[in-house]
């Protein structure tokens, strides 16, 4: 469905190219302050998109990227010339981030949201393990590997495809659970699980095997327990062209040769 956009606010991710961006789309179209703006233009890689994201969930304002950065799976390309016309006719995504609860060695409970994926990692020489519940239900007593993750449709072409995980489409009720080198069993191959599961890893031989969580790029060191679920009450507006739609480039993706 085509829409119009009226007024926009340039975001660079502050490299030179970025930059440079920045300066040829203000000169063009103008800069309108960030709270009057009908959408964000993220100019950058997928690490500004993702904090652009952050930054405007559930303010109903619309982010479109386009790519001046090294990474830019959720960017458009970068053209100045026809941005209304290629706004107009975008195809507008909505997606639901993941609620993370650590709790901490430490003591205390961090939550954090995460829009590509939630994270474990090993945190010394030793293998992690852990142990997995799905819906308070123990589905794997021990798993034996470097990280595990539970990835959104939109993470799910990020660090969950690299750990041999499946892409999914955005709109795809489903997240990628995901180990990342799996020692026991050591064949599992993950899981795809209905989004609206409640998921929970619990840290076995927490002192002697310390695992840390990382939501998107918040990270929390020596978990003993991380639990994790969509959060149902918050929305994040994404705008792709029409002829580089999220669905095209999962297919774009899946038939690579290399």
């Amino acid at each position: 469905m085509s829409r119009e956009f009226n007024s926009y606010h340039f975001l660079s991710s502050g490299t030179k190219e970025s930059l440079e961006a920045e300066s040829l789309c203000v000169a063009r179209y103008g800069q309108t302050k960030i709270e009057d703006a009908d959408v964000i233009v993220a100019l950058g890689g997928d690490g500004l998109m993702l904090q652009t994201l952050r930054d405007f969930m559930n303010t109903g304002k619309p982010v479109y990227g386009m790519n001046r950065g090294s990474v830019g799976f959720l960017m458009n390309e970068f053209h100045v010339e026809g941005l209304p016309e290629r706004l107009a006719d975008a195809q507008l995504e909505t997606i639901r981030p993941l609620r993370m609860r650590a709790k901490a060695a430490s003591g205390g409970e961090i939550v954090a949201m995460a829009i590509n994926e939630v994270s474990l990692f090993r945190q010394s020489y030793q293998a992690a393990k852990v142990q997995i519940s799905i819906d308070d239900k123990v589905r794997l007593e021990e798993l034996v590997c470097d990280g595990v993750m539970l990835a959104t449709p939109a993470g799910s072409t990020a660090y969950n495809l690299s750990a041999q995980g499946p892409i999914l489409p955005l709109e795809a009720p489903l997240l990628a659970l995901t180990a990342v080198s799996p020692y026991r069993p050591r064949r599992w191959g993950g899981a795809l699980l209905p989004k609206n599961v409640n998921v929970r890893f619990d840290i076995l031989e927490a002192d002697k095997r310390p695992v840390n969580a990382v939501a998107d790029n918040k990270e929390v060191k020596s978990v003993l327990s991380v639990t994790i679920r969509e959060a149902r009450n918050s929305k994040i507006n994404i705008l792709f062209d029409k002829n580089h739609s999220w669905d095209e480039r999962i297919l774009t993706e899946q038939f690579r040769h290399n």
